[in-house]
């Protein structure tokens, strides 16, 4: 058989067989034309093993090659406890590609912008001749910002201090009912005017109960936002651990306890949706046990395990008694100087297109008054002009574990930061303005190595918060494969602009939207360039969208799948273009619309397809081993009496992002 017949049939290039051969034990030279029959039989029937076994001897070459890189002698590099896998390539000295394949040797499935904790640095360090020891300086600039906080009370004079409320952080399972437990204690309607249900930015409200306040943090439980999460415990004095009764303990359930646990606050959990006929009690305490290690009081632990149904209203007194009774425990920790300069950390920021830059703030130590100055790391963010409390009543001032909205800012502070009042420095260097008013977060920059020739869906992302922005660009990004990729062009705050459809037009980029719209001198020029424009108000049908765009630009595999044989027995009408033909099955089955492959003893003669079955002058969708039939060949009219058609059909198969 003709080695590009062989190719051909197989799906790869004749250079590429004549390569692969030699290293499977055949003896085909590098300028061989044919195969000998048998050898190509051979060849066919072996092949799905044949493929695999090269391509397992490919990879062992590629990472001996890529090996070659690797440090002669044992290097010592000092990481984080957590980093991403790009910074970990180049700390190491090592290629990307090379870090990615050991991960993957150990399990790990990630993308170069993913991070990896110390634990996995540790381990594929040993075969990338690496000595992985812990960078505690690294650590404690991760820590900065709790250690600012801490600075400023440690100064306080105990005499000074003064009970505060506690600040309460509701955490747990998306879907598990946080904020209708919210909902129930504040007796508001939260629940509705969160579009699809869910909560898309962190709120923080205050309760009155039995003449003691208490703040409660309301933090999104999709798992776009665990940023955003992992912040809402850092400002929490106790956390609330929400899990269904119907449901139990879900992934997100254990992501927020492991953030709780990291936080070091003490904790109860509310097991809620008691009210379904589903509930099973006992059995979420059990996973509770078994999977978090969390001992409920009534089994002989130390964990307030609460049932509750926000729904219905049942046990959330009881709730709130609990988080009482862990506050007083912790009153030695909950005290702050009201009497001093304010500082506090912000749970959400935004751009609003008349108000300007608006962030919401958790007032921890100090009190926060109206004409007081802002500063972040000792630059001005601007004078508060005004302060709305959490029902958006004005005030002239909030204290400590208060929330409070700030109006008058000049820079857009980000999640996380915590702002004190005092002189600081204005900015002089940094621009904070765009042409167009709004505030720009900086261009991200994604992996776009020269050598990655991978597909790529670009994208703007303009939206109505800092928190948003961020959730987003982190699940994007997560979506990242070695097949394709999404590249975030610019994020940004505020309405879409006519600046933002240029920078469009001129990347190849869709503009993503979230909560925001565009002027109507921007929707013509949308139209005029004819730019992608897509405006969400649920976080997760935009990651979707991306998700799907991305699935279109991976190409599906071709998996040929054979039927069966026909032995051809009459030929019964030729034309230019297909023949008529009757035979005898020999084996499997032959079905109506599927590829031929002709073959004259050892010889390939053409291909076709059939277009028409007959089994007893009826037609038929598939005739079976034994049975003879007649059909309509398309194809060149090549076939004789005595050939065998090989029947097969080929499946597309979708390859995954």
């Amino acid at each position: 058989m003709n080695i590009t017949e062989l190719a051909r049939i197989l799906r790869i290039s004749p250079q590429e067989l004549r390569d692969m051969l030699p290293e499977l034990g055949f003896a085909i030279g590098q300028k061989a034309i044919k195969v000998d029959n048998n050898t190509a039989k051979k060849i066919m029937k072996d092949w799905p093993f044949l493929r695999r076994e090269w391509e397992q001897k490919k990879m062992a070459a590629a990472i001996k090659k890529q090996d070659e890189v690797l440090p002669k002698e044992r290097k010592t590099i000092f990481v984080p406890r957590v980093l991403a896998v790009r910074n970990y390539a180049e700390l190491a000295g090592i290629p990307i590609n090379r870090v990615l394949t050991e991960l993957m040797k150990n399990g790990v499935f990630t993308s170069i912008n993913e991070k990896i904790d110390f634990d996995t640095a540790m381990i594929i360090g040993e075969n990338l001749n690496l000595d992985v020891q812990l960078a505690e300086s690294k650590v404690e600039d991760d820590d900065k910002e709790d250690k600012k906080l801490e600075a400023i009370l440690a100064k306080e004079e105990v005499e000074d201090l003064q009970e505060r409320p506690p600040v309460i952080v509701v955490m747990g399972h998306v879907d598990h009912g946080k904020t209708k437990l919210l909902d129930s204690i504040r007796q508001t309607d939260v629940v509705a005017g969160e579009a699809g249900g869910i909560t898309q930015h962190i709120g923080a409200y205050q309760i009155n109960r039995k003449g003691q306040m208490i703040t409660f943090i309301d933090t999104p439980g999709h798992e776009a936002f665990t940023a955003m999460r992992s912040r809402g415990a850092k400002v929490a004095d106790i956390a609330i651990l929400v899990v269904a009764a119907d449901d139990g303990v879900k992934p997100q359930t254990t992501e927020a306890f492991r953030i709780i646990e990291a936080a070091k606050i003490p904790y109860i959990v509310a097991i809620n949706k008691i009210d379904k006929p589903t509930a099973d009690i006992n059995k979420t305490k059990q996973e509770l046990a078994t999977q978090l290690n969390i001992t409920p009081e009534d089994w002989g632990g130390k964990i307030i395990c609460t049932p509750i149904s926000a729904k219905e209203g049942t046990g959330i007194e009881e709730l709130l008694d609990m988080v009482l009774l862990v506050a007083a425990t912790e009153s030695s920790n909950l005290k702050a100087n009201p009497n001093a300069d304010a500082a506090g950390t912000v749970v959400e920021s935004n751009v609003d297109k008349a108000a300007g830059p608006l962030a919401t703030i958790l007032v921890q130590n100090g009190t926060l008054h109206v004409g007081d100055q802002l500063c972040f790391n000792e630059v001005i963010y601007g004078k508060v002009k005004a302060l709305k409390n959490y029902k958006g009543e004005d005030v002239t001032e909030v204290g400590p574990s208060t929330p409070a909205k700030i109006l008058g800012l000049k820079i857009s502070p980000a999640v996380g930061d915590i702002l004190n009042v005092g002189l600081g420095e204005k900015v002089k260097v940094k621009k904070i303005k765009t042409a167009s008013g709004h505030n720009e977060i900086a261009p991200t920059v994604s992996d776009d190595n020269v050598e990655d020739k991978c597909p790529k869906v670009n994208v703007i992302i303009k939206t109505d918060f800092l928190g948003s922005a961020e959730a987003i660009e982190e699940s994007l990004l997560k979506l990242n494969g070695e097949k394709v990729k999404v590249k975030i062009i610019s994020k940004g705050l505020g309405y879409i602009t006519e600046g933002d459809v240029k920078r469009a037009e001129d990347s190849g980029a869709k503009i993503l939207g979230f909560n925001v719209r565009m002027s109507p001198a921007t929707e013509n020029l949308v139209r005029e360039k004819q730019v992608t424009v897509k405006v969400f108000s649920i976080i997760y049908d935009l990651i979707k969208y991306v998700k799907d765009e991305m699935q279109l630009l991976v190409k599906p595999e071709i998996n040929r799948v054979d039927l069966g044989r026909l032995k051809v027995l009459a030929i019964f009408r030729t034309e230019n273009t297909s023949q008529i033909v009757g035979g005898k099955v020999l084996d499997g089955v032959l079905q109506n619309n599927c590829l031929i492959e002709v073959y004259r003893g050892d010889n390939f003669i053409v291909a076709g397809s059939i277009s028409r079955l007959q089994s007893g002058k009826q037609d038929v969708k598939e005739v079976e081993k034994d049975q003879e039939a007649g059909l309509r060949f398309e194809g060149k009219p090549l076939i004789e009496e005595g050939d065998i058609l090989v029947a097969y059909i080929e499946e597309r198969i979708t390859g995954t992002i």
